[in-house]
C-alpha cells in the first residue's frame, strides 16, 4: 500500500503559496490538498478556480481537489480544465443529479474520483457508492474551518469503512482530513488511512522537517 501525504494549502500562508507548495513536493509530499468552499454548504469561502488554474502551473504534483460545495456536478468539468487530478464530492451535497450521476461525471471526465461524508453522517450513506470510487474522505471534524481538534469518533468510523472494503474487495484509498498532527497520525495509520490530510501541522515551522517527521511516523508505524 502506497502512503501518501497531501498537505493543505488552506493553512499556507498565500503571500508565499507557490514557494511553500514547492517545499512540500521537494521534501517529499506527493499530493496537494485543495480546499474548496462555497459559503454555502459549508460556511466559509476559500479559492475557487483562477487559483487552481495557478497552482496547476506551477506544480507537477497530484492535486487533490476537496469540493466542499452543494450540487457539485455543475463544476466538475471546470475544475478538471483547470488542473484537478482527482474530484472528491460529499454525499450530502449531490442533491442537484444525485450521488452515483455526479460520480459518474467525475470518472467520465477522466480525474479520479472521490466521496466524503460528514462526522455526523453514518458510513452506510456511502456504501452504495464504494465501488465507484478512488478513494473514501473520512471528514475527522466538521467541514469549512482548520485548525480544529480530531474527534474521536473519526475511529470507529475508518473501522468501519475499513471492513467494508475488506469484505467488498475494494481497492479505494482511505484518506483522512482535519486536526491530523503528528501526535494522532500513527493511530490514524494503524485505523487503515492510507491518505493523510494535513494543514497547520506541515506548514506551520519548517515544512521540510515537518514533511519528513510525518514520513518517519508513517514508516514506523507500517512495518
Amino acid at each position: 500500500m502506497e502512503y501518501i501525504l497531501a498537505p493543505s494549502i488552506l493553512a499556507a500562508d498565500f503571500m508565499r503559496l507557490g514557494e511553500q507548495i514547492e517545499a512540500v513536493g521537494k521534501a517529499g509530499a506527493q499530493y496537494v490538498h485543495y480546499d474548496v468552499m462555497d459559503g454555502i454548504y459549508v460556511p466559509s469561502i476559500s479559492f475557487g478556480l483562477p487559483v487552481l488554474k495557478s497552482v496547476r502551473k506551477g506544480t507537477d504534483l497530484f492535486l487533490d481537489c476537496h469540493l466542499m460545495i452543494m450540487d457539485p456536478d455543475r463544476y466538475i468539468d471546470e475544475f478538471v480544465e483547470c488542473g484537478a487530478d482527482s474530484i472528491t464530492v460529499h454525499v450530502e451535497a449531490c442533491r442537484d443529479t444525485g450521488v452515483g450521476s455526479t460520480l459518474e461525471h467525475i470518472r467520465r471526465s477522466g480525474a479520479k474520483c472521490g466521496i466524503t461524508l460528514n462526522p455526523g453522517t453514518p458510513v452506510s450513506a456511502i456504501e452504495p457508492y464504494l465501488g465507484m470510487v478512488d478513494m473514501v474522505l473520512v471528514m475527522s471534524v466538521e467541514p469549512g474551518f482548520g485548525g480544529q481538534k480530531l474527534l474521536n469518533s473519526t475511529y470507529a468510523k475508518l473501522a468501519e469503512l475499513r471492513e467494508l472494503k475488506r469484505l467488498g474487495g475494494y481497492g479505494f484509498d482511505i484518506e483522512v482530513d482535519g486536526g491530523v498532527t503528528k501526535d494522532n497520525l500513527a493511530e490514524l495509520v494503524r485505523a487503515g488511512v492510507n491518505v493523510i490530510v494535513s494543514g497547520s501541522s506541515i506548514f506551520k515551522g519548517d515544512i521540510e522537517a515537518n514533511v519528513k517527521d510525518f514520513f518517519e511516523i508513517i514508516k514506523e508505524n507500517t512495518k
